[in-house]
């Protein structure tokens, strides 16, 4: 079955659609039983499926899940309220105080976050490692290394790693490491994780799944090693999402093939405009040869979502970025990505080497996070040239000279 037609059918037994197109949506705390057989048969196959109590899901979320397996060819997939929760519980079911995980220092900020703050205080040690290490991964494994996690392309910077090469060496060494990675940006399906021997697959369903930046969800399929370790701990936790919201996922499931294509095209033709323009020292898009790793993306992706960054040339002040962002039409600057519309977002080089430990940063130019959407790609092509326009240097020079004075 190709891609375009599972996302279309996956999740739709007519057990979950009740006779509808969609599948239904089950609001419920208790799931109430008829007789004792019955009570003692959903007990029975309450991780299976059956009825049990709320928090174990509806089949609204049964639909979701069954969904995400059929697409990432997993044993089993647990829902979040949000992407970052799919991240720490996916993280804290397979660690205990003493353990040691690696983690690229080009992960999401809150994962680093999670992993200073809360892991810290419990006695979990983490060490970070730049995204391009490849097989010399193993140099970093300790006897105590229980979790690797990944994320490709990375956050902001978007480096691409070579995911078979470090499964590889990792396993060389010790198979028994849980491997993860955050594989929102593939939404799950430009890039294979469980196929490349990863063991979880980790997405913010906020972003493309639900595809519309209206609501909160996180994604965790497993494969068999390790999906009832993941399953019962994320459990045990109070884990869950609201059936509203896994409704909303399982209908995003259904336009993602389209909505990804077109969010690649149009991200390809603006990021090739930018790689061009006067003002842009290098743009950071994965099917891009300026982007580190993109021979890996080649080999190992089907596509590209809307997401990437460029550099400009030049450090810009908080008056040459107001004038470039607070005119814009067409990008609204807002945290999150993977909707329908267009956003932007600014890094000086001094905060992302905050967040990169190992590597630091090797630009001196403002960064700029986009996120294409599915809007005219010309008509934004012509509302960033306006803002890059906006960016007046000598203006800026000139003001900085006489405060000197």
């Amino acid at each position: 079955m190709s891609l375009p037609t599972k996302l279309v059918h996956a999740g739709r037994k007519q057990r979950y659609t009740q006779g509808a197109v969609n599948t239904v949506i089950q609001r419920a705390s208790s799931l109430v039983f008829d007789t004792l057989a019955a009570k003692k048969e959903a007990a029975e196959n309450r991780t299976n499926g059956a009825l049990f109590y709320g928090r174990r899901g509806t089949l609204t979320h049964f639909a979701l899940q069954d969904a995400m397996i059929e697409i990432e060819g997993g044993a089993g997939c647990y829902l979040y309220p949000c992407g970052a929760a799919a991240i720490a519980n996916s993280i804290l079911a397979f660690v205990k105080t003493g353990d040691h995980i690696l983690v690229s220092e080009a992960s999401y900020e809150p994962t680093q976050e999670f992993c200073e703050h809360i892991l810290k205080d419990m006695g979990v040690e983490t060490d970070y490692f730049s995204p391009l290490i490849g097989r010399y991964i193993t140099n970093h494994i300790k006897p105590n290394t229980k979790v690797v996690f990944l994320e490709s392309p990375s956050s902001i910077t978007m480096e691409v790693q070579d995911i078979p090469a470090i499964v590889k060496a990792i396993r060389s060494v010790n198979p028994e490491i849980t491997i993860m990675i955050d594989n929102t940006w593939g939404a799950g399906i430009l890039f294979k994780a469980l196929e490349h021997g990863i063991d979880i697959s980790i997405q913010s369903g906020t972003k493309y799944l639900i595809g519309h930046s209206d609501g909160m969800l996180g994604t965790a399929v497993a494969n068999e090693r390790c999906w009832d370790r993941l399953r019962e701990r994320s459990y045990l936790m109070g884990q869950m999402c609201d059936a509203d919201t896994a409704y909303m996922a399982a209908r995003g499931l259904r336009t993602l093939a389209v909505r990804l294509k077109q969010h690649h095209e149009n991200g390809l033709k603006v990021a090739k405009w930018l790689a061009s323009h006067p003002k842009v020292a290098t743009v950071n898009h994965p099917a891009l040869e300026s982007c580190k790793g993109h021979e890996f993306f080649k080999r190992d992706f089907s596509g590209a979502s809307g997401l990437f960054s460029f550099v400009l040339k030049d450090r810009l002040t908080d008056i040459q970025l107001a004038d470039f962002l607070d005119h814009l039409n067409h990008f609204t600057m807002a945290y999150s990505w993977g909707g329908f519309e267009s956003l932007i977002l600014a890094n000086q080089p001094e905060e992302l080497a905050k967040i990169r430990p190992v590597s630091g940063v090797d630009f001196t130019g403002t960064l700029i996070r986009l996120h294409i959407g599915l809007e005219d790609p010309d008509d934004l092509i012509a509302d960033l040239a306006a803002g890059l326009d906006r960016i007046k240097l000598d203006k800026i020079k000139t003001t900085a000279l006489t405060s000197l004075i």
